[in-house]
C-alpha cells in the first residue's frame, strides 16, 4: 500500500490551525522505520491562554445551540469522518504503527461514535417534579457544565480523543484536547472534519506540547469546568488529585490488566480465537488487553499450544505493508519496557513457548510472545505490560480463578470463556471489572459504558452514563404570584 504523504500538525485554536507562538515543533518518527516523518507545534502558555478564551466563547455559543442542531453539524462531520477514513488510516498508521486495517476501522468506528452521541444529546432530559405547593412548579434542568480539558494517549489517537468529544459536544459543552504529541496529524483530521462541517468557532481546540506543563496549565484555570484523561494510573491519579484540589469534575480511564478466564468446559478454539486476537491487536497497546490467562489445568496445554500456533501464524511487519497482522510498537519505550518483562519472567522461571525478543534492528518490532507456567510473582502477572506478551497459568477451581482476577488493585476489563450459564453467572456477580465479555472478543459499543473500577480510573464513556459528566443538575422551583 503507498503512504500518503504525511502532514506536519499545527495547533487548532479558534477553527484556525496555527504555528505556536514561539515557533517551536517536535519530530513526529514512524515507529516501523524510526525515521522522522514530521513536525508537530509545541504550545506554550500563550498559546494555551489563546485556546482558553476561545474555548470560552465557544461555549457561551454552543450551550445554546438547540440539540437537533448540535445533532446535525456532529452527524455531517461523521459523514466527513466515514468518507475520509482510508487516507486517516493511513496517517494513523504511518504515526502509530498499528496495521492499516486496524487503523481504517479506528477512523469508521469513530464515525459511528459520533452519530450515537449526535442523538443520545437529544435525549438530555430533565424532569417535573410534582410541588408540595400546587401554586408552584418544580422542575430539574441539566445544563453543560462548560469547557472541557481532555488529556488522550497515543494507542488509540482518534479513538481516545471521539469518546471524550462527542459527548462533550452533544451536552453542549466546548471541547480542548491535548492529544499525543507522538500521533498528531490522526486527532487533526478527526477534529478537521468538525470544522469542515461548520462547528462554531472555539467549540473545539487542539494543542500540543509539554504533557506536566499543558495539565497543570489547564486543569486548575477557572475557564474548565470538566477534565477528562485516559492514560496510566500513575499520571491519571496526579491528575484526578488536580482536579478534586480545584474542585473540577473529572473522568478517568486508566490502566488495566486484564484477566482471561478460561474454563474447563470452555469452547478452546473460540477461546484462543478471540482472547488470542484481542491480546494482539495493536502491538498489545491496548487498554482493556487480555494479559492475564488464567487456563483450568484440565485444558492448559491445549489451550497453550493453540495460542503458540495463534501467535506464530501473525504477519509482522509494516502496518502499510500488504498482508501485516502485527505493527511495531508504538515507541522504544515499549521495546525496553518488553525486555524488562521476559528478563524478569525468565529469571522467575516462567517457559518462553514462543516470541520474546526483538526483531531486526530497525523500527519498533517485537515478536508476539506465549509465556507458560507464569509464576504469580512475575512482573507480567503485577504490572500491566502493555505489549504483545500473553502469560498463561494454570487454576483448578473457578473460586480460585476469581481470586486470582480480583488480587490486583485495576479492575478494567475482563474475559471469561465457559459453556455453563452457572459459571457466567458467577462470573458476571464476581469478577471485579468495569467491563466483561463472555465467549467474544472485546465489543465496546458507543451505546455500553466504557470505563473501569478500582485504580483503573472511574466515570464512562460510553452510553447514556458518558453524558452524566457532562452536565449539572439544577433545581427550579417557580411560584405563581
Amino acid at each position: 500500500m503507498t503512504a500518503s504523504r504525511y502532514p506536519d500538525t499545527r495547533l487548532l485554536i479558534d477553527n484556525e490551525w496555527c504555528d505556536a507562538a514561539s515557533g517551536k515543533t517536535l519530530d513526529v518518527h514512524n515507529p516501523a522505520t524510526g525515521e522522522p516523518i514530521g513536525k508537530v507545534a509545541h504550545a506554550g502558555i500563550p498559546d494555551l491562554d489563546r485556546a482558553l478564551a476561545a474555548a470560552q466563547r465557544g461555549f457561551e455559543t454552543w450551550r445554546k445551540v438547540p440539540a437537533n442542531e448540535r445533532a446535525a453539524i456532529m452527524r455531517k462531520a461523521a459523514g466527513l469522518v466515514r468518507e475520509r477514513a482510508a487516507d486517516i488510516g493511513r496517517v494513523l498508521t504511518q504515526e502509530q504503527g498499528k496495521p492499516y486495517a486496524e487503523a481504517r476501522i479506528e477512523a469508521l468506528a469513530a464515525a459511528d461514535i459520533i452519530e450515537w452521541f449526535a442523538d443520545e444529546g437529544r435525549r438530555v432530559y430533565g424532569r417535573i417534579v410534582p410541588s408540595r405547593n400546587l401554586a408552584a412548579q418544580q422542575l430539574v434542568l441539566k445544563e453543560p457544565i462548560g469547557p472541557v480539558a481532555a488529556f488522550t494517549p497515543w494507542n488509540f489517537p482518534i479513538n481516545q480523543v471521539v469518546r471524550k468529544l462527542a459527548a462533550s459536544l452533544a451536552t453542549g459543552c466546548s471541547f480542548l484536547v491535548k492529544a499525543p504529541e507522538e500521533t498528531p496529524a490522526s486527532p487533526a483530521a478527526l477534529l478537521q472534519a468538525f470544522v469542515d462541517a461548520g462547528i462554531p468557532k472555539g467549540v473545539i481546540g487542539l494543542v500540543f506540547g509539554n504533557p506536566a506543563e499543558i495539565s497543570s496549565y489547564l486543569i486548575p484555570h477557572p475557564i474548565i469546568r470538566k477534565v477528562t484523561f485516559t492514560g496510566s494510573t500513575a499520571v491519571g491519579k496526579q491528575l484526578a488529585a488536580m482536579a478534586g484540589q480545584h474542585m473540577k469534575r473529572a473522568t478517568m480511564e486508566l490502566g488495566g490488566h486484564a484477566p482471561v478466564i478460561v474454563c474447563d468446559d470452555a469452547d478452546v478454539a473460540l477461546a484462543v480465537k478471540a482472547s488470542g486476537g484481542a491480546k494482539f491487536r495493536n502491538a498489545g497497546q491496548v487498554c482493556i488487553s487480555p494479559t492475564r490467562f488464567l487456563v483450568h489445568n484440565s485444558i492448559k496445554r491445549e489451550f497453550a499450544e493453540a495460542l503458540v500456533k495463534h501467535a506464530e501464524g501473525l504477519k509482522l511487519g509494516d502496518g502499510l505493508a500488504e498482508g501485516t497482522t502485527l505493527g511495531p510498537l508504538a515507541n522504544t519505550r515499549r521495546l525496553q519496557a518488553m525486555s524488562k518483562v521476559l528478563e524478569n519472567a525468565r529469571a522467575k522461571g516462567a517457559t518462553i513457548a514462543t516470541g520474546g525478543d526483538r526483531v531486526g534492528s530497525a523500527g519498533n518490532f517485537f515478536a508476539p510472545t506465549v509465556l507458560t507456567d507464569v509464576p504469580l510473582e512475575a512482573d507480567v502477572f503485577n504490572e500491566e505490560p502493555f505489549g504483545p506478551i500473553a502469560a498463561i497459568r494454570g487454576f483448578d477451581t473457578l473460586d480460585e480463578a476469581i481470586a486470582e482476577s480480583n488480587r490486583l488493585p485495576y479492575g478494567l476489563a475482563g474475559y471469561a470463556f465457559t459453556r455453563s450459564i452457572k459459571n457466567a453467572h458467577q462470573l458476571s456477580q464476581e469478577v471485579e471489572v468495569g467491563m466483561l465479555w463472555i465467549n467474544q472478543p472485546a465489543a465496546p459499543s458507543p451505546e455500553m459504558p466504557f470505563g473501569g473500577v478500582k485504580d483503573s480510573g472511574y466515570g464512562s464513556e460510553g452510553g447514556p452514563e458518558a453524558m452524566e459528566a457532562y452536565v449539572v443538575t439544577k433545581a427550579v422551583s417557580i411560584m405563581a404570584v
